[in-house]
């Protein structure tokens, strides 16, 4: 038989080496338990930072989570003042080596866990080829979506909602009451409606509607008029008032107009088309007529005085017709002469060629009054005749003396030495026309002693001459 050790015996038999182990024991498993949540030891992690616009209820040790399965946890969280002032939360984060590295165009959201206020981090992975180095941060921008918390839903149901949501029960609850067998009727005749409202749906739903389009545009428009909502409703109040006084004559009178508008709109159909190049051709006569309209409005009297004369005159004028018809025939034949039409041309030829020399000479009498002066002098410079005629009346003016003077034959124009000896004439002055300066100068020229002066003369004369008046007799 053999006989046990005694080393062996004494170490299992040893209450203070079994109390040590057990204790160490303990110690390693609270170790354990206590660091379960950031993660065992000794095992490696991958750490980001993320911020997120609030921490919402948050605390360290909340699971990262990307698809539903925990992938780290949440190890600690900060307040991070950003430069613009806002206050972010900054969160730390140690996830597993397994999803090394996030795509850099990964998305972070914090979600309930629970309804007791239990919260997550949920990472949606993206598709980047570019990951996030160990220690690097999320940007805020890539917190998204914005969270709705549950508390901002139960919120909504504040006691204004509350009372209105038991309000309107009871009253859709009395609106069905006793009323089934309609309800029924009802939604058996929604089936051909749903079946044809499946077409105009695409039609809405096309993007060739534009229906998005109209409906911001009718937005613009409701924020357009809200100001003017209540002159809005005393419009319909005063259309109210409106109709009431309609009502008399409702019927027959609105009801046969309404009856036999088709009609008028059938034949309205029919004709504007024809009517539209008169009534473009009139729009632009009434444009063309503006100018002589506002030229008539002060002559307006005027026209009304004679068209009340003018009245009786016309009706005496029909004898005066009946009397013309001979010298009007006589006029149509003259004219279908082919001579008169040669003539016709001949003087047209005849009033262009001389339409520059009348150009030219208008000024002469309309700005200078040149031609009746000449009348009025050449009429005077004869004198009273006898049975022989009439004489020229004439004054001698003795030239100034000296080489070259205007009283004789020279070899040069008057040029001194005496002061009065120079010559001063202007055989072309200007008179006002066309390429002209607007002067008189014939008559107006300043006499310059001691100079020559042969031609217009420096300066503008400016156009006052004499004025000539006819007399009239009694």
């Amino acid at each position: 038989m053999a006989t046990p050790r005694k080393g062996s015996a004494s170490l299992a038999a040893n209450p203070v080496l079994i109390g040590a182990a057990t204790t160490l024991i303990l110690v390693v498993a609270v170790f354990l338990a206590y660091n379960a949540n950031s993660g065992l030891p000794f095992v490696p992690t991958y750490s980001l930072k993320t911020e997120v616009p609030s921490a919402a209820n948050l605390v360290a040790g909340n699971e990262v989570r990307i698809g539903g399965t925990r992938v780290g946890v949440v190890e600690g969280i900060e307040p991070l003042r950003r430069p613009d002032g806002s206050v972010v939360a900054e969160l730390q984060m140690k996830l597993e080596t397994t999803v090394k590295p996030l795509p850099s165009d990964s998305t972070v959201l914090i979600r309930p866990r629970s309804a007791l206020g239990l919260k997550y981090v949920e990472i949606t992975r993206g598709s980047s080829d570019k990951g996030f180095p160990d220690g690097a941060t999320i940007p805020i921008s890539q917190a998204t979506p914005t969270p709705v918390e549950f508390d901002d839903v139960i919120n909504t149901f504040d006691q204004r909602t509350r009372v209105a949501s038991r309000r309107n029960l009871t009253e859709f609850g009395n609106a069905f009451a006793g009323r089934g067998e309609d309800l029924n009727r009802a939604l058996e005749e929604l089936q051909p409606l749903l079946q044809n409202l499946v077409p105009v749906m695409n039609n809405l739903a096309d993007r060739r509607t534009r229906l998005g389009r109209f409906v911001q545009a009718l937005g613009r428009t409701s924020s357009i008029v809200a100001p003017v909502a209540e002159t809005q409703a005393q419009l319909f109040a005063n259309l109210d008032t409106t109709f009431i006084a309609l009502a008399g004559v409702a019927r027959p009178f609105i009801q046969d107009t309404i009856s036999t508008g088709p009609a008028a709109l059938d034949a309205g159909i029919e004709s504007f088309p024809a009517q539209r190049p008169f009534l473009a051709n009139s729009e632009g006569l009434a444009r063309e007529l503006r100018p002589g309209v506002r030229a008539l409005a002060g002559a307006a009297p005027d026209l009304a005085d004679a068209l009340e004369i003018g009245t009786p005159v016309l009706r005496r004028s029909l004898d005066l017709s009946r009397r013309l018809k001979p010298t009007f025939t006589s006029l149509q034949s003259f004219a279908d002469d082919p001579a008169v039409k040669l003539g016709v041309a001949d003087l047209t030829n005849l009033a262009k060629i001389a339409n520059p020399t009348v150009a030219h000479l208008t000024p002469v009498q309309t700005t200078c009054n040149y031609v009746t002066l000449w009348f009025r002098n050449i009429s005077s410079l004869l004198s009273v005749g006898d049975t022989n005629g009439t004489g020229q009346r004439f004054i001698i003016i003795a030239t100034p003396q000296g080489p070259n003077n205007e009283g004789g034959p020279s070899s040069a124009p008057a040029n001194g030495p005496q002061r009065d000896n120079y010559l001063h004439t202007n055989p072309y002055p200007n008179t006002a026309s066309p390429g002209q300066p607007n002067e008189c100068e014939a008559g107006n020229e300043p006499f310059t002693p001691g100079q020559q002066a042969i031609g217009n003369v420096p300066g503008n004369q400016g156009t006052s001459t004499e004025r000539t008046t006819i007399q009239k007799g009694n």
